[in-house]
């Protein structure tokens, strides 16, 4: 009987498990495209080539990595098949190339977005798109081939071992957790904290005086207007919101898989299926984190969702509903010229029986 409701659990567990997993991959392959769509039709963003690459990495992996992981997971996983040896290295391969250049292409996005905010009119300080996003690329492939150097898949009744958590080499887990969790985090805070800083700063500086302005006078009255309401307030409140956000959305999705290469290989496999799908959950949650949040983005969603959508007919906008339902009015309409002419009859005629009636 315990067997029976243990193996139950088990089905049940892995089946909420695919669905979440289907979800995820789902909302990383539209989330990522409709960005894709909405930044190359808006120009003029200052991101754009770090939006752009932040979407194509989180493409690659939806429609690689992800659906490995869907179909090979270990048990107690999502998935019951057995990859053979040459799709086994390209797991790995492909795991251990496209975490690092999605961790820090986030990073370099944080650091790209720190310069345009707290020196918009220094451009000749900031690194170049290209060069920041080759050197990405270089250090994710040199990670990825790196992982190919770990030992063969195993034989049928043990795991294939084909993901960086149980298949990487031991000195190469800690240093591919330090380059792929420990760096992009300790850049993230630094910059999104400076973020912070430079914003609240901006918040707590006193408005200048507009031009043409009179100057108040030393009364009583003018000086109690110059006092603080007495509700209190954060400067800088609403600047917190998307450091917070971003620091915490990379804390939550890559810290347990950064904590699991750092773990023994036995216990990383027993958490291997859970820590990885957090981790894929940022591909799915970046559309929204770094295009949603953004204004021009929005709108530019607006405007082609309403390009799409097709036109509704002048007659069956509200007003010209109500008027059709409301009928039209009780006495005819006077045009342009009628109105006067009959104002001017009323006021002769007012004007005719003055007399009579004095």
């Amino acid at each position: 009987m315990a067997n029976t409701t243990g193996l139950i659990v088990t089905e049940f567990a892995g089946s909420v498990g695919l669905l979440l997993a289907v979800l995820v991959e789902v909302g990383a392959l539209l989330g990522n495209g409709a960005l894709l769509v909405v930044v190359l039709r808006t120009p003029g963003l200052q991101d754009m080539l770090y939006l752009v690459h932040l979407c194509i990495v989180d493409l690659l992996a939806a429609t690689s990595i992800m659906p490995l992981s869907l179909l090979a997971a270990p048990p107690p996983g999502l998935g019951r098949v057995r990859l053979g040896p040459v799709p086994c290295h390209a797991a790995r391969f492909l795991s251990a190339a496209l975490l690092p250049a999605c961790t820090l292409g986030v990073a370099a996005l944080g650091l790209a977005r720190y310069h345009f905010i707290a020196h918009p009119l220094q451009p000749a300080g900031r690194p170049a798109p290209r060069l920041v996003l080759t050197a990405v690329w270089a250090t994710a492939g040199l990670l990825g081939a790196l992982s190919l150097l770990g030992p063969p898949p195993a034989p049928p009744p043990a795991p294939a071992r084909c993901s960086v958590l149980v298949g990487g080499l031991g000195p190469f887990r800690p240093l591919w957790a330090l380059l792929v969790f420990a760096l992009p985090a300790l850049l993230l805070l630094s910059t999104y904290g400076s973020i912070f800083l430079v914003a609240r700063r901006a918040a707590l500086r006193p408005p200048l005086p507009s031009r043409g302005v009179r100057l108040r006078s030393d009364s009583l009255d003018s000086r109690l207007s110059f006092l603080p309401t007495l509700r209190p307030r954060l400067p800088g409140g609403k600047a917190v919101l998307a450091p917070a956000l971003a620091v915490g959305q990379f804390a939550a999705c890559w810290l347990p898989y950064g904590c699991a290469c750092l773990a023994p290989a036995a216990r990383a496999a027993e958490a291997e299926a859970t820590v990885t799908w957090v981790a894929y959950s940022a591909f799915a949650a970046h559309p929204f984190l770094y295009g949603l949040l953004q204004r021009p983005v929005r709108l530019a969603l607006g405007r082609l969702t309403r390009r799409a959508l097709p036109q509704v007919p002048q007659a069956w906008h509200p007003q010209a509903l109500l008027q059709r339902l409301k009928g039209p009015p009780e006495g005819p309409a006077l045009g342009s010229s009628e109105a006067p002419l009959q104002a001017r009859e009323l006021a002769g005629g007012l004007s005719l029986s003055l007399p009579e009636t004095t």
